[in-house]
């Protein structure tokens, strides 16, 4: 895995030398921490955890959004991240985990210092999500976010593509954001699945506003045409800047919402070229 590490500087030195085609004149668009979403990671982690937070650290992304790793203990964990000066101010968990056993959640979250749990998928029937669904997941969100309120931690919902089913005069997903108490429940933008069902990023951030408190960032390749399942070969998310996502625009809006925090998410195979790549993007972006 020191192999990884070694990499990653060759290729975010490249990155940011090829990085002047980029080049734009103003004040730097994007101002907060680089993060990164652990997943992006999948397959690097259960060669190495230590190794991999390496190669992480030589990216320069100093916040992941993350959780418990298979192979070290929640406490180790924690410790290895602060060797490498890396915050983890949110963490994943599953929907039926967090609705049946909440305090294990806040545990984890308390022993990695985040103050964001985020949910990124809600059970359903594949290519039937209802209102049905929709309106178990409002009560079951309200109950386990006011739980962590109470612990000091916000619960964030991550759109997945699938809740953008067209209801009353406007989807599925307006109807979960309508329906949970703003207290207790807020929400993570994944760009990709925000745009692959069709949607507007940055109409959503205008319309809820500080409802949003987090935001993968992904792009999605150029010709791809979505649909309401949830789902995409990983193959199709690519660097950003090099899709058909305005990051430019999505991030303006983001800022003007109040977003907390960033995760760089990048689920293809090509994950060591694009994140490095993408980093140089973001960077590279003026007001």
């Amino acid at each position: 895995m020191s192999k990884i590490v070694n990499f990653s500087n060759i290729l975010i030195a490249f990155v940011l030398f090829q990085s002047s085609s980029y080049a734009q004149s103003g004040e730097p668009l994007y101002t907060k921490p680089i993060g990164a979403q652990a997943y992006t990671f999948r397959s690097s982690f259960p060669k190495g955890i230590e190794a991999t937070l390496d190669s992480i650290q030589a990216f320069g992304i100093t916040e992941l959004e993350g959780g418990p790793q298979k192979g070290m203990t929640t406490a180790e964990l924690r410790k290895q991240l602060d060797k490498r000066n890396i915050k983890m101010p949110s963490i994943g968990a599953g929907y039926e985990s967090l609705v049946s056993n909440p305090q294990e959640t806040i545990d984890n979250a308390k022993i990695l210092g985040a103050n964001f749990v985020m949910v990124a998928w809600i059970p359903h029937e594949k290519g039937n999500f209802n209102l049905e669904t929709a309106k178990k997941a409002v009560s079951d969100f309200n109950k386990a976010g006011k739980i962590l309120k109470e612990n000091g931690i916000t619960l964030c919902y991550h759109n997945h593509g699938y809740e953008f089913v067209p209801y009353e005069d406007g989807t599925l997903f307006d109807y979960i954001v309508k329906n949970t108490n703003p207290e207790y429940v807020s929400f993570e933008m994944d760009v990709l699945w925000t745009v692959f069902p069709g949607q507007d990023p940055v109409k959503l951030l205008d319309k809820y506003g500080s409802r949003w408190k987090l935001m993968h960032l992904k792009d999605l390749r150029k010709g791809v045409k979505g649909d309401l399942s949830g789902g995409t070969p990983v193959e199709n998310d690519v660097a950003l800047g090099t899709g058909q996502i305005d990051i430019p625009g999505v991030l303006k809006a983001a800022k003007k919402a109040g977003i907390k925090h960033y995760f760089i998410e990048d689920e293809s195979p090509s994950f060591m070229k694009q994140v490095p790549q993408t980093i140089a993007y973001i960077k590279s972006l003026k007001e």
